[in-house]
């Protein structure tokens, strides 16, 4: 029961942070989008906000590598896979939800959850670096576009929230996968 109520108070907190950013997620609206008992705060977060914060973000990375996990196929598959994954979620949410992890990255102040987010974003480009290489390309350009791949990716996601838009978010994968072709090309 404990243990469901801190997994019910971390998933909050990452649709939370997804849709309204971190400063807009306090512990108050956590424990009435969860259900869970005002007691329960401290008692599964001594640490705080910031400790709530750390493992939902985890969370959301952790759905990201288990959407990845088992992929393999061509690069352009791998880069279809990935759009495709950030596309969903924009359509799902009518734009309104993004990446909790960027929202943490662009609003703390916290050193721990910074690194925590760098951390993160490390591993996401690992995976798609490794996965790119599986997928065709050469180490060092699929490293770069790893890169690329997730910048662009969180960009286009913070547009189509702004613009309220699908449009942006498309044209940025259109021009990554023009790009994508251009490298599988010279390979």
């Amino acid at each position: 029961m404990a243990s469901d109520i801190k997994k019910r108070m971390i998933a909050g907190a990452a649709r939370l942070l997804s849709r309204r950013g971190l400063q807009a997620s306090s512990f108050a609206e956590i424990l009435q989008l969860t259900g869970a008992p005002r007691g329960s705060v401290y008692h599964h977060f001594p640490g705080g906000k910031d400790q709530l914060v750390a493992a939902a973000i985890q969370l959301a990375s952790d759905h990201l590598a288990s959407a990845l996990a088992h992929k393999v196929g061509s690069a352009e598959e791998i880069v279809d896979h990935f759009l495709n994954l950030w596309r969903s979620i924009l359509k799902r949410s009518d734009c309104e939800a993004g990446c909790a992890i960027l929202a943490v990255t662009v609003a703390t102040d916290s050193p721990a959850l910074l690194e925590e987010a760098g951390t993160i974003f490390r591993t996401w480009r690992a995976r798609l670096s490794d996965l790119l290489v599986q997928g065709g390309l050469s180490p060092k350009r699929a490293k770069q576009f790893a890169t690329t791949l997730i910048a662009a990716v969180e960009g286009g996601v913070v547009l189509s929230r702004a613009e309220r838009s699908i449009e942006p978010f498309d044209a940025v994968a259109r021009q990554l996968r023009d790009q994508l072709r251009t490298m599988v090309a010279k390979e």
